[in-house]
Formats: C-alpha cells, structure tokens, sequence
C-alpha cells in the first residue's frame, strides 16, 4: 500500500540534535514553518470562493524545505521556484500581502497581477522568478550563475524544482554546464515522488537514485530528510558555504511530501493514485510537530507563546485578504504597457 516510506524521526534523536541551536533561532524556524502552513490552510478554505483567479499550488508538509533553505541565503542571492512557490517566496522575506494580491490578480500583487501563484517574482527579496513549465526555471538560474562568474560576484543562485524536472534534458544540460563552469549555483531537488499524479517509480527505475544520476555528472550531492528541519538547514548550509567560496555547484535533494493535491484545495488520494496509509505515515512525520516537541521538551515553547504566534500570524492572514480584496485590479494601461514591452 505504502510505495514511498517517509524516514522516520527519532523525537528524542532531534530534541538532542537542537542542543547545539541557541532558542532564538529554533523559535524562528518554528515560526516561519508555521507561518508558511497556516497561509496554505488559509488560501485552502478560501479558494472555493473563486475570488483568486490563479491556479495554486499549496506546499503543506513541504515547510521544512522552504524555511531549512532560505534561512541560509542571503537578502542579495537570488532564488528560482517552478510552480509550488509560496513557500520559498513567504521564506525569502517575501510580503505576505503582495503574494496574496497576486493570487486575487490585484494590481498591488508582488508582479503587478501579471504572474499568479505560478510565477511569483519579487525582486526586492531576491526571489528572481517562478516557472510552470517543468524545469524551466533551472537554465535561467544556470545563466544567472553564469553571470555571477563572469562579473565576479559574490552571490549565489539556487533553484528550486520537483522530481519531475529531472526528466527533463535541460535539467542534466544544466549540471554539465555548471560542473565545468565552476557556477556558483545550488540546485534543489524538492522529491515529494508525484508528477502530478504518477508516481516516481513509473517514471523512472526505482534502483537509480535522483542524487546518485546527478553525483555522475561530478558535482558534490546530498540526500535531505525533508522533514527535518536541522537536517534542511544543515546540509544547505554546507552548500552555500562551498558554493560561495568558489567551489563550483552543489545538488541537494530533499526528500518531502505534500499533503494535498497537485493543485487546488483539498486531498487527492480518493482518485486512487496514492493510498491514505502512505500520505498519514508522511503526515505523522510533520516537520511542525516534531520541532515543536523538542520546543516544548526544552521548555522554549510555552503555550502562551505557541498562541501569540498563532494569533499574529492569523491577524497577518486576514489584513493581507482585506488588503487584497481592497486592492485594485491591474489598470488597461499597465496592461498594455507591460505588453508592449
């Protein structure tokens, strides 16, 4: 029934491994975690209302991959997405009222209303652009990197995309590039093991790994439990830190799993594609929970605190739709202009 077995979590393991995190920062990646999944649940109940004219793409169960790799970067690193973005885009700084005006295609959205959830861009986060076509955000940060190395900068890209990509020529074109460039690119790989509704195993043979193809191509590659948070912030740290000092590309994937549909609101799994033992042995595993355990257990979390949080992010959630839906769709001449161009 269970095809792709999610690594189990030893909470007692963890709550050890938080030791060395000084309480300020576990509560910052508690927060932005939770931040992230109540800003999905948030669009998920209000989706049905057909006020946000774009389709989405929710990343709940995936928050540990977003926060784990965006806490890393910096202001001035630039980041690409495919289709799932606002997770990255919430992580990188990005504000939560212009993501959702762009979701309601208001003309104070974070690109005007011209991109949706699919294409989120916000330039003044470094979160440099989103792509829906599979893989094709990957040779645009190649050609960043690229540019990086030219001008002798000193920040990195990194780009983000989904199993799927991999199967895609641009996506090894883009390694072998890189490798003998030296660029100074990190490519994530977000395994949540479905293009849509196949699974990974009918899409490629079950006894090759996605790291171990991109190891050959001679880049340095690690393997991620996307449901550990220290785990994400870890390995991704080691990665800006090799890739920053000129080492060449790096390729990490991270091993996650949504929680809902490819797309819309609501779970899939009663089409069949997945069994429900599979997605609740995924979901016993929430990144949230098992943070907030050791939280607890280290006395860092209070009640009284976990509610403030709660209420601010809430109080956030609802001023960003009020913002939103106040907010004014995009007038015929931005439109015209921004066709012209």
């Amino acid at each position: 029934m269970i095809k792709f077995p999610c690594e189990t979590i030893d909470p007692e393991e963890f709550l050890a491994a938080t030791q060395k995190y000084n309480p300020e920062f576990l509560l910052k990646l508690y927060f932005l975690m939770l931040r992230i999944r109540m800003v999905e649940e948030a669009i998920e109940k209000e989706y049905h209302k057909d006020k946000m004219k774009s389709p989405v793409h929710l990343c709940i169960g995936q928050e540990a991959s977003a926060v784990g790799c965006n806490l890393v970067l910096s202001s001035k690193d630039l980041i690409y997405c495919s289709h799932r973005t606002h997770g990255h885009y919430l992580a990188k700084g990005g504000d939560l009222r212009a993501m959702m005006a762009e979701l309601h295609c208001r003309e104070t959205g974070c690109a005007k209303s011209l991109a949706g959830s699919m294409h989120l861009l916000d330039k003044k986060v470094g979160m440099e652009g989103s792509s829906a076509i599979v893989a094709g955000a990957i040779p645009i940060a190649t050609g960043f990197a690229l540019s990086q190395k030219l001008n002798k900068g000193s920040f990195v890209s990194a780009v983000f995309f989904g199993d799927a990509a991999t199967e895609e020529g641009v996506h090894w074109e883009s390694l072998n590039f890189s490798v003998l460039k030296k660029l100074p690119i990190i490519f994530v790989c977000e395994n949540n093991f479905y293009s849509v509704c196949t699974p990974l195993d009918a899409r490629q043979p079950s006894h090759v790994k996605i790291v171990d193809r991109a190891e050959k191509f001679g880049l340095p590659t690690q393997e991620v439990n996307g449901n550990n948070i220290l785990d994400v912030y870890e390995h991704m740290s080691v990665a800006v830190n090799e890739v920053r000092n000129g080492r060449g590309p790096y390729y990490l994937v991270i091993n996650s799993y949504r929680w809902r549909g490819h797309h819309g609101a609501g779970d899939d799994s009663a089409s069949g594609y997945r069994h429900v033992d599979e997605l609740n042995t995924w979901m016993e595993q929430d990144p949230i929970k098992i943070l907030k355990y050791a939280l607890i257990n280290r006395e860092i979390l209070t009640q009284i605190v976990d509610e403030n949080y709660r209420n601010k992010i809430q109080t956030e959630i609802e001023e960003s739709f009020e913002f939103a839906l106040s907010s004014p769709y995009p007038s015929q001449e931005l439109l015209f202009n921004m066709v012209y161009a």
